[in-house]
């Protein structure tokens, strides 16, 4: 069992029970984040998907006040390390395989974007979940659906700057997920969306949970 607590955006508290990670960490400057960067605590690893402010966010706060291991692609977190991020704490990656973390495995996926993207694969106590970072479509999402077979994806849904909830949808398809949770849409304007309509599309193919911010999914394998 996992708990996938969203905390608007894109950012996602996700807890293992063994392992507890934290990703894109745009909290304090986010109106619509559930919590503050000084709340989170007892992690032991902060993902970053890019270099783009609503992405990055506190990571380095966080990982400097909590200890914990800051991963993402290797310039980026090359930079964060110059914003003040410890030495012992920068683990920088890039698109590859799983990399064993000790308490969890991680590996870095293609993205469609800007900002050296990225989409993060994390298996821990047989749970496979993939964040999807910000993307549009592509077809190699159906290589990652077969590579990693993700129990749980969380997928941008906002448009704009992202897939909307139509790509998202065909995504979902060819990751082939149990679980779909929508994330980066409605904290600005431009990224105005309604989650049911991502539901309504995937109806009897996969389960989407509507969140709000601060609310947790608890993910049950089998």
């Amino acid at each position: 069992m996992a708990d996938f607590k969203w905390l608007g955006h894109a950012a996602w508290l996700l807890d293992f029970g063994t392992a507890k990670m934290i990703i894109d960490p745009f909290l304090d400057k986010n109106p619509s984040s559930a919590v503050k960067s000084d709340e989170v605590s007892g992690l032991d690893y902060v993902i970053v998907t890019h270099n783009h402010f609503d992405h990055i966010g506190d990571a380095v706060k966080i990982a400097n006040s909590n200890n914990a291991k800051l991963i993402g692609i290797f310039e980026t977190v090359e930079e964060l390390k110059k914003a003040g991020l410890k030495e012992e704490l920068a683990t920088g990656m890039n698109i590859g395989t799983y990399v064993n973390l000790g308490k969890a495995e991680v590996a870095l996926t293609y993205a469609l974007h800007s900002g050296n993207p990225s989409g993060v694969v994390i298996r821990c106590n047989g749970i496979v979940a993939y964040h999807a970072g910000d993307t549009g479509l592509f077809g190699d999402m159906k290589l990652i659906g077969e590579t990693y077979k993700p129990d749980i994806a969380m997928l941008p849904i906002g448009g704009f700057f992202t897939m909307g909830p139509n790509e998202a949808s065909m995504a979902a398809q060819w990751l082939g997920a149990k679980v779909v949770l929508p994330m980066h849409y409605n904290t600005f304007p431009g990224i105005q969306q309604n989650p049911e309509e991502l539901k309504q599309m995937l109806a009897g193919k996969a389960e989407v949970p509507i969140l709000k911010p601060g609310d947790t999914y608890k993910f049950q394998q089998g």
